[in-house]
């Protein structure tokens, strides 16, 4: 579960943000770099994985604690940086517990190998034999998805379903119960033939294991434990935390090191429910690379044998990505949850294995650390950031910069001093701060945008130049009592009541970003968290235009005519939104 970057509707002015989304194929290098004995070694070294972590966790800030855990023919071995977080200084350590995400659906496919071989479920078995009497998965031209499709993310089914009602969008999983899988798999349409084409599926994985269990006569959690976690003695593996578990259980983090709630997965807990430690992760690698023994050792080898293309030099086996490579094979998975990210990976060639853990959703990741001590890849270097320093200017040269300018139809950023400090407010937006690093430039803390003020000699400026997302927007002063020409209205159609009523709703565009669309006074508004409401433009029933940017919406309707979720196309990019309660 990967981290995605997604751009905040109307973020032209000020307002930008990054959110999480569900993880997607580990980034593999074309071809593993070949490393001499001794630069291998160098590069594997405690103090070598030491000097990489302080640089992640000190530096760089891209984590609140980091876990690295190597294990080859001389055994296991953890190597730690930072902390459980701010409010819990604890060092976190090969025993601390982080949600894994997406690489639990490596241990998902585990137990589909190990059915397999038990004779209890066949590879290219359909999966609604699996369920409950009366259930419903879709089809398409007569062919139906089995569990490889599934454990292979060729299913045709989509990344996620549309009907998750995401109660709390920082949870968006805790709430997706059975009657609402079914429910969705009753009414989807493919849109592709089963086995046709890659397309990760967090859906499909969760439903393998949901199927996997009913199969077996448990609940996935119960199911796995008594099939793989505990023949290969993961006992600190566990979706539900007993007592001495959760006290070892560290807070997740978003990108700028703040608290964020963990994640509950239920129906669909196959996907990325897990939660696991390095030491516990390092026994299903020493089982992986035959240096224990185990009764899962069949199931293992079988479970990279069926493979399916994904692209270049990788392939996806039942639940592991495979890249070829000169060298040898790389298994690996990676995931990320809305405050972990995770990195396990293994060279059968090579002997060697390694587990990257991190308490925070960072903007680096953890999949080029994994591989630069798996492979010898390169590691990334952090992004560099502008120090800004404020300054402070005499309120002579301040009071010549206040004033309002016209960024553009409808637009106004209005600048205004208390004191020794400055503020900027755009139409619609909060006031927020602004900084001086000269005479005539500011900047702000709160999002990358920075001003250069066009001042004349009488020290009073004409005109401001809003620098933000690569863009320099002129805004030229507005006299007193003058006002910029207003922002055009998009033509729109006329709807009725009811039709307008069908579109009102909150829709998740991503964890903690919600759209909300409301009816007053017979027009309708769209507001996103954190931001004001605007109005918005039918087009027709189903699509709607904003004015103040450049974005419009698409909705479906279900079958009482209700919208069930939309299409948001803004900056040449189309994001979906389920509609929550």
């Amino acid at each position: 579960m990967r981290k995605v970057a997604v751009t905040v509707l109307i973020d032209g002015l000020f307002k930008s943000m990054a959110v999480a989304a569900v993880a997607l194929l580990v980034a593999m290098p074309a071809a593993a770099q070949t490393a001499t004995p001794s630069a291998a070694e160098t590069r594997l070294s405690d103090a070598a994985i030491s000097q990489v972590l302080a640089q992640r966790v000190d530096v760089d800030k891209q984590a609140a604690g980091m876990v690295v855990g190597i294990i080859d023919a001389k055994g296991p071995r953890v190597i730690a940086r930072g902390l459980y977080g701010a409010a819990d200084p604890r060092p976190v350590n090969g025993q601390t517990l982080f949600e894994i995400g997406s690489v639990t659906k490596a241990l998902t496919g585990l137990l589909l190998a190990d059915m397999v071989k038990r004779g209890e479920v066949r590879l290219d078995e359909p999966v609604v034999k699996l369920l409950p009497a009366g259930s419903v998965v879709p089809e398409r031209n007569g062919k139906a998805i089995t569990l490889i499709d599934l454990a292979t993310h060729t299913s045709g089914l989509p990344r996620l379903a549309d009907n998750m009602p995401m109660a709390d969008p920082l949870n968006p999983y805790a709430d997706y119960g059975p009657d609402l899988l079914d429910a969705f798999l009753r009414r989807y349409s493919l849109t592709r033939d089963v086995g046709a084409a890659y397309e990760y599926s967090n859906l499909g994985v969760g439903l393998l294991g949901w199927a996997l269990a009913q199969r077996a006569g448990g609940d996935y959690e119960t199911v796995l434990r008594g099939r793989v976690l505990g023949p290969l003695g993961m006992s600190s593996t566990a979706i539900k935390l007993s007592p001495p578990l959760a006290a070892r259980f560290s807070p997740g983090h978003t990108a700028d090191l703040s608290v964020t709630p963990h994640w509950d997965l239920t129906t669909l807990a196959g996907a990325g429910g897990l939660r696991s430690s390095a030491d516990d992760l390092l026994k299903l690698l020493a089982a992986e690379l035959g240096y224990v023994d185990t009764p899962l050792k069949a199931a293992m080898a079988e479970q990279l044998v069926p493979r399916r293309p994904v692209g270049g030099n990788v392939q996806v086996a039942l639940g592991w990505h495979v890249a070829t490579t000169p060298a040898g094979e790389i298994v690996s998975h990676g995931g990320g949850t809305m405050g972990f990210q995770i990195f396990v990976g293994f060279d059968r060639t090579s002997g060697l294995g390694v587990v990257v853990l991190s308490n925070t959703a960072s903007v680096m990741g953890v999949e080029d650390l994994g591989l630069h001590l798996l492979t010898g890849a390169p590691l990334k270097t952090a992004p560099k950031v502008k120090a800004r320093e404020a300054t402070t200017l005499p309120p002579t040269v301040l009071d010549g910069l206040t004033g309002r300018y016209a960024l553009g139809p409808g637009a106004v950023l209005t600048i205004t001093r208390e004191g020794p400090r400055m503020f900027g407010q755009l139409t619609g937006q909060p006031r927020i701060e602004i900084f001086a690093e000269g005479p005539t430039a500011f900047f702000t803390r709160v999002v990358d945008a920075q001003l250069t003020f066009t001042v004349g000699a009488d020290g009073r400026a004409s005109a401001v130049t809003l620098h933000q997302n690569g863009q320099n927007t002129l805004a030229p002063r507005l006299a007193d009592g003058v006002e910029p020409p207003a922002a055009p209205t998009p033509k729109a159609v006329t709807l009725s009541p009811q039709a307008l009523d069908a579109l009102v709703g909150r829709y998740a565009l991503a964890p903690a970003m919600i759209l909300t669309v409301t009816r007053q006074d017979g027009k309708l508004f769209a507001q996103l968290t954190g931001q004001p409401a605007f109005e918005v433009f039918p087009q027709s029933p189903t699509e709607v235009n904003w004015a103040v940017v450049r974005a419009r919406a698409e909705f479906v309707l279900g079958a009482d005519g209700k919208a069930i979720s939309l299409v948001l196309h803004q900056n040449g990019r189309a994001l979906p939104a389920p509609r929550v309660p």
